[in-house]
Parts: structure tokens; sequence; C-alpha cells
């Protein structure tokens, strides 16, 4: 009984920024507790890569959408076909994002913006209309990927967007618990702090004192690893948590505690 509770076996998922990092880490986990699994993003080329990847070593199959997620009118079709495939959803993971980091004083509006739009707006969309169909429904898990720079930062003013996008996730994520939790809906959040991704090794194999100043930092020793996210989002995906609802869970070990 309790082993069934968390299996994901006939499930349909989605998850938006799937191609790499947190969200690949994400699709193949959720894949492996038993789902049918997409990934989403505005690089198909790259999808196709990671899909192929993943079914090497899982040996299941990965679909890809190609989508802009920050265009209102991609976003309905990318739910549309994606219901037309699989017939319904019943997981979606949002997981797009990207960070640049300017002096506030000196921030570029039109990086602000293209932030705000990718970080928020796009998950806004998402849910908008996976959300629609969810709630004729009455079932979904709604898994967003928020941050702890949400709720804690070191004294520096270039986190202002991205800090304020990820606050902005982890309040859009309450209000639609609070909002769809009669349709059977949940809206939960996974916050990570400083992770080592692909991108982030490009970046501390020059700045190799940031990794280590950052996992020394940690009351665990380490950053966290993008197959970090794996346990909470199948947790999360799972019917364990139909009365968990509007909960962020950071994955920080325990640094949010730490002044």
């Amino acid at each position: 009984m309790v082993k069934n509770i968390f299996s994901l076996e006939g499930k349909k998922a989605l998850v938006i920024g799937g191609g790499g990092g947190i969200g690949q880490a994400i699709a193949q986990g959720l894949s492996e507790a038993g789902a049918s699994v997409a990934i989403a993003s505005r690089n198909r080329e790259k999808l196709e890569q990671v899909a192929s990847a993943m079914k090497e070593k899982t040996g299941n199959e990965f679909y890809v959408y190609g989508c802009d997620v920050t265009d209102e009118a991609a976003v309905e079709k990318l739910a549309a076909d994606f219901i037309s495939d699989f017939g319904c959803i019943d997981i979606l993971v949002n997981s797009q994002g990207y960070n640049k980091k300017y002096p506030a004083c000196e921030f570029p509006m039109d990086e602000w913006d293209q932030m705000y739009n990718v970080n928020i707006r796009s998950i806004m969309l998402s849910c908008k209309y996976f959300g629609r169909h969810m709630i004729e429904r009455k079932y979904g898990r709604i898994i967003n990927v928020s941050s702890i720079g949400a709720v804690r930062n070191k004294p520096m003013d270039e986190s202002a967007a991205y800090s304020s996008t990820k606050g902005a996730v982890a309040t859009l994520t309450m209000v639609l618990a609070t909002g769809w939790g009669e349709h059977g809906i949940t809206v939960n959040a996974i916050a990570p702090i400083m992770t080592e991704t692909d991108m982030m090794k490009s970046i501390f194999e020059k700045m190799p004192e940031l990794r280590d100043g950052t996992a020394a930092r940690v009351p665990v020793g380490r950053i966290c690893l993008p197959e970090d996210a794996i346990p909470v989002a199948v947790f999360f995906a799972s019917d364990a948590t139909e009365f968990i609802n509007g909960q962020t869970i950071y994955l920080d070990g325990a640094m949010r505690w730490i002044q």
C-alpha cells in the first residue's frame, strides 16, 4: 500500500525546461517512477539530444515539444498538442528560467523584462492553459522550481531581478494552491540553492572559489546537485501529496538558517 502511493504508473507528465539541469533530472526521475514524460523548451534540437540520452539511461521514451513558453499563443498550442497526444495531463513541472546579474542602479531594463518573461510570465502561462484542463478533470499536480533566493540573499543588489522573480514564483504557487485545491489540484515548489548544473560547472571551472565557498557555508558540506530534486519532485507528483498544497521545499542543506 505505502510503496504504491508514490508510484507514477500511468501518469502523463510535461517538464518545461526539461532540456538540462534540474528540469532534466526531474524528467528522468518522473519517468523512472512510472510516468510517461515529455520535455519542452525553445531549443528542440537540444531536447532531442537530451531525450535520446535519457532513453539510453532508462530504456524509456521521452517526447519533445519545441515551444517559446513566453509566447502565449505558443503555450496555448503546446497545451492543445500535449492533450491531443497524451489524452490528459496529470503532472506539470515548470523548471524554466535563467539568471543575469547587474548592479541594481545599472540593471538594463530589457534584461529585467526578459527575466520576468522567462522566470514568471511563462509559468503563469503554462499554469493558465494546463490548469484549465486539470480543473475540468478535477485532478492535477503542478511543481514549480523556485530558489532559495526568494527568501534569502547575501547583501548583493545584483540579484534584484532573479530573486524577485523567484519570490513571485513562490507567491504564485501559494495563490494557485489556495484557488485550485478544491479541484483536486496541488501546486507546490522546489527551491534549491546554487546547483551544480552543466552551466554552473563551466563557471566553477573559472571560479572554483564560488563553489567551494558556497559549499563551506552549507551545513551538510556541499552544494545542491540536480538529482537532489528527484525525490521531492516524485513526492509532489504522487498521490501522497493530496493534502500537501502550496508548499515550498528548500534544497539547501539547512543553509537558509545560517546567518
